[in-house]
């Protein structure tokens, strides 16, 4: 299967040749192989950074992801309010005047309703990309950490190359191969293939109540730093956590894992952890 990637290196372009080589480094169980593939497909983008995608055909790789932050951005008001131009410049650490100019280009074709100084909001158009990109982004996740085996702190940005595939059926297909999973590795919802998502009720570790089991279900915040913390406190999705005690000077929390271990963490931590009541204990 080491031919899969040598097709990929030599015949595709930037997130396909990802594809090919993750798919044919799970074939062969050889990760090795496919770092040494994948540094060549790197040493080939800083040789030829503006050759032709074909399979980019509406949108660039940069433009995908500002639909994509809008949408994320919105689903922060439930798509109630627009989204600021200085939102999106912070969220994504670019100048406002960068991301006007995006913008204006956006809006020309179609993805978003834009007016200087108003909100930005999706089109139905930019809306369905936007849900697209972040299907594609989740299975790769959850396929890297439950196929390939790595860590829900290693997967974000190997998946944020992947997302950018124009290929519905080798996302059909993927989603298949990993029996059709609702939520990712860090627990954020999947959408299908209609572009729906499935919801649980949730609260963060912060607002749950003193004594109660509770299961942890997901993140809000997936940087590599937050999560390599809560690897080192052996938090994880489904982790059975109690809120012992809340302390009033700072909302810090005193907290038992798994029944076992207790230990302190801030506001801060506990507002960034999604749990829901145990209903196995």
């Amino acid at each position: 299967m080491e031919k899969i990637v040598e097709y990929g290196v030599n015949n595709l372009h930037k997130a396909q040749v990802l594809a090919y080589g993750l798919f044919g480094c799970f074939l062969t169980k050889n990760r090795s192989f496919l770092y040494k593939k994948l540094s060549n497909f790197y040493f080939f983008r800083k040789l030829h950074p503006h050759s032709p995608i074909e399979y980019m055909k509406d949108l660039s790789l940069s433009e995908e992801d500002y639909l994509k932050t809008i949408y994320q951005l919105s689903a922060l008001t439930h798509f109630k309010e627009g989204v600021g131009t200085n939102e999106i410049a912070q969220k994504i650490s670019i100048s406002a005047a960068s991301v006007s100019d995006m913008l204006r280009k956006l809006a020309q074709k179609g993805f978003i309703n834009y007016v200087k100084y108003q909100g930005v909001t999706l089109t139905e158009a930019g809306k369905q990309h936007a849900v697209s990109t972040i299907r594609k982004h989740r299975l790769w996740e959850t396929f890297l950490v439950e196929k390939l085996r790595f860590r829900w702190d290693e997967v974000h940005e190997i998946a944020e190359q992947l997302e950018h595939i124009q290929s519905p059926l080798l996302i059909n297909r993927l989603d298949e191969f990993l029996e059709f999973p609702a939520f990712d590795p860090h627990g954020d919802p999947i959408p299908n293939e209609d572009g729906e998502f499935k919801q649980m009720s949730r609260i963060t570790l912060q607002e749950a109540p003193i004594g109660a089991p509770l299961r942890v279900i997901g993140v809000e915040q997936d940087s590599t730093t937050f999560l390599q913390f809560l690897n080192k406190i052996k938090v994880n999705i489904d982790t059975v956590l109690r809120v012992l005690e809340r302390i009033d000077y700072d909302a810090s929390l005193e907290i038992e894992i798994e029944g076992q271990k207790t230990l302190m963490i801030s506001r801060e931590v506990s507002e960034n952890i999604y749990v829901m009541e145990d209903a196995r204990s």
